[in-house]
């Protein structure tokens, strides 16, 4: 058996770009996690939230990652993957993507995208 814990496209409002005026006025971003965390399992049974990976700590997290700017969404998708795991080192492995909604280019798009597999 596996257990996954997944928080899907939290909104953030955040500072994070390479162009000074991304800092300034700030961007809508997308973060979503997948995280496979095997003592979840537990939880299965004992119906007990310290038997298993409180999302909310998550949440909490990546709302703390995302309040410190970066320029690139690479570094903020790695920073928030190292703030999890030293919450939750029982993590065997995960996937976080880190979307900017509207990003400041000459063209028509959903987002810019990045997502890093671990």
């Amino acid at each position: 058996m596996k257990a996954t814990i997944e928080v899907d496209r939290l909104r953030v409002w955040a500072r994070h770009g390479v162009m000074a005026q991304e800092r300034v006025v700030g961007n809508e971003f997308e973060v979503s996690v997948t995280l496979d965390y095997p003592p979840a399992l537990k939880a299965v049974e004992t119906d007990r939230v310290e038997d298993t990976l409180n999302y909310a700590v998550v949440i909490e997290i990546i709302q703390q990652v995302m309040s410190e700017p970066s320029s690139l969404i690479e570094h903020v998708a790695g920073r928030i993957k190292d703030a999890i795991l030293a919450v939750y080192p029982e993590i065997t492995s995960g996937r976080i993507s880190v979307s900017k909604l509207a990003p400041p280019v000459a063209a028509q798009l959903a987002a810019a995208r990045f997502t890093i597999e671990f």
